[in-house]
């Protein structure tokens, strides 16, 4: 459960930084560009080309395969998912299979770590910034050691899925803000039927729009990782910022 002392010392740890960090808001985008760019951004990053990079972006409907996906895990035929809007990809992080959509919340954070050992509280420092978030809103939440990501009770309100090559993160979190919760129709989310899932719009009983659960969960972040975030917006249809190589983003 998410508590005050966590949360007041997120805020005692924000008030004294002094690192800044880029965050770029890609806005609402399909998910194989956004792919792309990450896996630009990695490389250029883990050759110091680029700074740490966070990226936030809200998904078109998307089912993404994780190293350990198994294929019982997406209960409806590719062929079908596609004809209903729904991409379908294989991705290098860790876990099994994933919806992202809009209403989502995406953040994926591309940063060096100087140490292997380092993966392991970089998920706890995510799963730290979103139950902080969550705490802000009034809802009490909960990591679980066995399956990563964030949980209210038995439902899931956040998945955590990372991959780290050559000592440089990519993908990250997706936290359900006023996400339709009906994928479980498409698939059996991370592969956990013990779970059910959740949003923050569902907990309050409100639409929480995802402008707004962005900017909590941003700010959270700044507290949980010591950063402060030099944002920048991309316009709605705006190229994506590959690393010394702008391209328009494919439909």
């Amino acid at each position: 459960m998410a508590s005050g002392n966590r949360h007041g010392a997120a805020q005692v740890m924000k008030t004294g930084m002094a690192n800044r960090a880029r965050l770029i808001d890609l806005g609402r985008r399909r998910y194989a560009p956004v792919l792309e760019l990450q896996r630009a951004l990695h490389a250029a990053v883990a050759e110091g080309r680029e700074p740490d990079t966070w990226l936030v972006v809200e998904h078109e409907p998307v089912v993404t395969l994780g190293r350990n996906a198994k294929a019982a895990n997406v209960l409806l035929p590719r062929a079908l998912l596609e004809a209903r809007g729904v991409d379908v990809v294989e991705v290098e992080r860790g876990g099994d299979v994933t919806y992202h959509g809009p209403g989502q919340v995406v953040i994926y954070p591309i940063r060096r770590l100087e140490r292997f050992r380092e993966v392991v509280p970089l998920v706890s420092s995510l799963e730290t910034a979103v139950t902080g978030a969550l705490f802000r809103f009034g809802i009490a939440s909960q990591p679980r050691s066995e399956h990563r990501g964030v949980y209210v009770g038995d439902d899931a309100i956040c998945a955590i899925g990372l991959a780290v090559k050559r000592m440089t993160s990519l993908h990250g979190l997706a936290l359900n803000a006023c996400t339709e919760l009906d994928y479980d129709r498409l698939i059996l989310p991370c592969g956990t039927p013990q779970f059910g899932i959740t949003s923050i719009s569902a907990q309050l009983g409100r639409h929480v729009p995802w402008s707004e659960a962005s900017d909590v969960l941003i700010d959270a972040l700044e507290g949980s990782f010591g950063h402060e975030f030099e944002r920048e917006t991309l316009p709605p249809g705006a190229p994506l910022p590959f690393p010394s190589n702008p391209v328009a983003e494919s439909a």
